[in-house]
């Protein structure tokens, strides 16, 4: 159970770099207006923006990432960073696309569930 626990953290973590990526260097490139259903002109003009949401998206990828090179006395650090990821995922849902809730904070939710259970 921890090894399938520790692969659906890395696996989250993973996709906070992802979610880095698209937002601070793809965000105005075809990708990025594809991801997001982007004007070229809403883009550029929100470009900074994305970049610091992008930043905070990178926070919680290091931390998930930090949790699971200590091994066991990271549970506490896995605990909370996951619990970030699944309040952004929630409000994300709320405030701009239910799509959120299953990309980012499902597998979250999963994972959190499986680290208690474990």
């Amino acid at each position: 159970m921890n090894t399938v626990t520790n692969l659906l953290i890395a696996l989250v973590a993973l996709l906070h770099v992802y979610f880095l990526v698209l937002e601070m260097f793809l965000w105005d490139k075809p990708l990025g207006l594809k991801t997001f259903r982007l004007t070229p002109e809403f883009a550029a003009a929100s470009k900074a923006l994305a970049a610091n949401q992008g930043l905070y998206n990178g926070f919680l990828a290091a931390g998930l990432a930090w949790g699971l090179c200590l091994g066991t006395p990271g549970y506490a650090i896995k605990i909370f960073f996951l619990a970030c990821v699944v309040v952004a995922g929630i409000f994300g849902a709320l405030t701009v696309s239910r799509k959120i809730l299953y990309v980012q904070a499902v597998p979250a939710i999963v994972a959190l569930g499986l680290l208690t259970l474990a």
